[in-house]
């Protein structure tokens, strides 16, 4: 792998390379009337994303080894023990085989995933498995999936996962306000979680499967935002429909809008239902031509992911060595 591309694919994220906090801004009423989403043109642009670009051979793996860097590692499972959290932070410190890197010629790249992200019961044991790597520990939090507790108990979960050592919170919005128009309780809500959030980054679920319509996503995305959302994500990978190319192209383009008129930057996640190589790709591509090169850097850009690491090794593989491997050979992801 030539230098050049060495430059795409290198560097995780170590959290010393991301852009200053979004501080958000008041609720502009007058911005969210005027949203507008053209559901045909948006889709037709989706449509062409994975046939106008295509990247092949060296280009491709080192996209792929970016990809990797941008992964939030995640178990989100009612039966994960502290020893199945501490093999997947295993794999977050070295998530590709070392004959693979070194048949790529990237071996001496610090390929690391951008975060791992769990459950409030096992941060402390993903902190602790993650000792020194700078791999950040990212909770779901806020009521998720649902966000529909209390508002007070939501709250206090943000502020005990960041006291356990979590540096980034996945927190999720009511779909509810968004879907009754109740815009003004919404952003009032995540500038709580904002607060409670402290130094912690604040990724903010749409649930996007659950809002009903584009423009219900563009508002959202424009509320969490001015709300001090560092990221904004599309789902919690528990809804029946999860991340799509429609969606992720409207709220891409929230996040310009909104770096045009605030001159803040937003990173975006999307989130399940993400399981191939190929469909990274796709969204590299889409974050490449619809934000720039900084937004596919794990400062700014996510996968939230569980399975998508084990096709993007079986793709290097095959990079590499001109085959493809049975699932087994590639370690737990």
């Amino acid at each position: 792998m030539n230098s050049e591309l060495q430059v795409i694919a290198g560097g995780g994220d170590t959290g010393a390379d991301r852009p200053a906090r979004n501080q958000g801004m008041p609720l502009d009423l007058s911005w969210l009337r005027d949203a507008r989403v053209n559901r045909s043109a948006v889709e037709r642009r989706a449509a062409t994303l994975g046939t106008r670009r295509t990247v092949k051979k060296d280009w491709q793996a080192a996209w792929l080894l970016k990809a990797v860097s941008c992964i939030d590692l995640t178990t989100l499972s009612g039966d994960d023990t502290p020893g199945r959290v501490h093999r997947l932070c295993v794999k977050a410190r070295r998530p590709l085989r070392q004959d693979i890197l070194e048949a790529l010629g990237a071996e001496r790249l610090d390929v690391t995933v951008g975060a791992v992200c769990v459950y409030h019961n096992m941060i402390e044991p993903a902190v602790e498995a993650l000792k020194g790597s700078g791999i950040p520990v990212a909770a779901v939090s806020a009521g998720f999936p649902a966000g529909l507790g209390p508002l007070e108990t939501r709250i206090r979960e943000i502020e005990v996962s960041v006291a356990a050592g979590a540096r980034e919170i996945d927190i999720v919005i009511d779909r509810g306000l968004a879907l009754a128009g109740d815009w003004e309780r919404l952003y009032e809500q995540l500038r709580g979680f904002r607060e409670a959030c402290g130094a912690a980054h604040m990724k903010a679920i749409l649930g996007t499967g659950d809002l009903a319509t584009l423009r219900n996503v563009a508002k959202a995305s424009l509320v969490a935002m001015m709300a001090g959302a560092d990221f904004i994500k599309t789902s919690t990978g528990k809804e029946s429909v999860n991340a799509t190319l429609p969606v992720s192209l409207v709220m891409v383009r929230m996040i310009r809008a909104y770096l045009e008129r605030s001159g803040q930057r937003v990173g975006f996640k999307p989130a399940g239902g993400i399981g191939e190589a190929k469909t990274a790709l796709v969204y590299l591509g889409l974050m490449k031509e619809e934000l720039g090169r900084d937004w596919m850097e794990p400062a700014l850009f996510r996968f939230g992911a569980s399975g998508l690491l084990r096709d993007i090794e079986r793709q290097l593989e095959h990079a590499a060595t001109g085959r493809y491997s049975a699932g087994f050979r590639q370690p737990m992801a």
